[in-house]
């Protein structure tokens, strides 16, 4: 249980080798040993990541997690509740995709929309459960600033996002007063594994500094942040601007 002073004794990470769960991982590590749930595919990067965080003091404990099996979800909460609480579960899994191909392959664009938003409600729905049951526990979902004002280049990930942000920003609301809260994370361009090869865009992070806004947002009771913070301000721009112009943006 989430203590006091803000100390967290368990952790599951869904979606486990994200580059930004990971760090997260690390940086509650970094304030005690805790019990860490990897859940993810079993490859060798799901192994490289259990001995990572081992090396850094996690009790780690593997189970298996796919977001294109319907009943993944349940199986991998499940598994990681049946070793004990889970103070804080971090939603980090999905997928960029190609935007070129999405806007024909209407396959791919179906597959994005369950690997980003249908496994992400059923995980949501899943832990939210659990959750309730034990009395307590935060749901930390990376979102994306690519929801909040779906851009023409990238409008099937974009809208992937959007509807996952919209999920969690509802289930947080259905949960008040019942000791489970949800932060819903607004990073903007993060250097990590997924934009690997990419440019960097303006306000462009790190998985670090995302950790530490996750770690300080659970803390003081964040219902929504937006990594780097000056990104709240560029999209409450953007939501506002008319569509006649939006449109003509060169993004």
């Amino acid at each position: 249980m989430i203590d006091a002073l803000g100390s967290v004794g368990s952790l599951l990470l869904v979606g486990g080798t994200s580059d930004i769960a990971v760090a997260t991982a690390h940086r509650y590590l970094r304030e005690r040993p805790l019990r860490v749930v990897v859940a993810a595919r079993d490859t060798p990067r799901r192994s490289a990541v259990a001995e990572e965080l081992r090396a850094a003091g996690g009790r780690v404990e593997v189970v298996d997690f796919d977001a294109d099996d319907p009943g993944s979800p349940a199986r991998a909460v499940a598994e990681a509740a049946a070793g004990g609480d889970i103070d804080v579960a971090v939603v980090a899994f999905g997928q960029l995709g190609d935007a070129e191909q999405l806007r024909t392959d209407a396959a791919a664009a179906a597959h994005l929309a369950q690997v980003n938003y249908v496994a992400a409600v059923a995980v949501g729905t899943e832990l939210a459960g659990r959750m309730r049951t034990q009395g307590h526990g935060e749901i930390v979902a990376l979102s994306s600033v690519a929801g909040e004002r779906v851009r023409k280049a990238n409008y099937v990930y974009g809208s992937t996002k959007a509807g996952m942000d919209a999920f969690y920003s509802g289930l947080g609301d259905s949960l008040a007063g019942s000791g489970v809260s949800v932060l819903v994370v607004r990073p903007g361009f993060v250097r990590s594994k997924m934009t690997e090869g990419m440019p960097d865009a303006p306000l462009a992070t790190t998985p670090e500094a995302v950790a530490e806004a996750i770690v300080a947002g659970v803390r003081g009771g964040r219902h929504t942040i937006w990594v780097p913070g000056a990104m709240r301000w560029v999209m409450s721009g953007l939501r506002h601007t008319p569509r006649a112009i939006f449109r003509r943006l060169p993004f």
